[in-house]
């Protein structure tokens, strides 16, 4: 056998050159696009909501994507002051889930922008 080098180690797996790795000015550019991209998710979901009705939907409430209540709907039927407790935890059970839906709204909006990465944030991390 010969001493040389082994050529076939510089070729790709059709056997012509592989693809050289991108310039750092193209690098810039696709990251330029990617924060581009995500500042338009991140408006987008300012402008989107969620809906969630808790309790045989005796409360019901609007979430934006950016996690902000906008409303609360609260049937007259469950206003007795004896069951202002429960009221108060239905409130309570209503935000939280709120939350976990406008968190997922996010995470797929964005997800879109940062799936092209092949980066997987955890959520509520945007």
């Amino acid at each position: 056998m010969g001493r040389g080098r082994n050529r076939a180690a510089n070729k790709g797996p059709l056997g012509g050159r592989s693809a050289a790795a991108p310039s750092p000015r193209d690098q810039m550019k696709r990251l330029e696009e990617l924060q581009t991209q995500m500042l338009a998710a991140q408006a987008e979901l300012e402008n989107k909501t969620v809906e969630v009705s808790v309790g045989g939907g005796v409360i019901t409430l609007v979430m934006t994507g950016h996690q902000k209540l906008v409303s609360v709907t609260i049937k007259p039927e469950v206003l007795n002051p004896e069951d202002a407790e429960m009221v108060q935890d239905l409130i309570i059970a209503a935000v939280n889930e709120g939350v976990d839906r406008s968190q997922e709204l996010a995470s797929q909006k964005m997800g879109s922008v940062t799936g092209s990465l092949g980066i997987d944030l955890p959520p509520g991390l945007l």
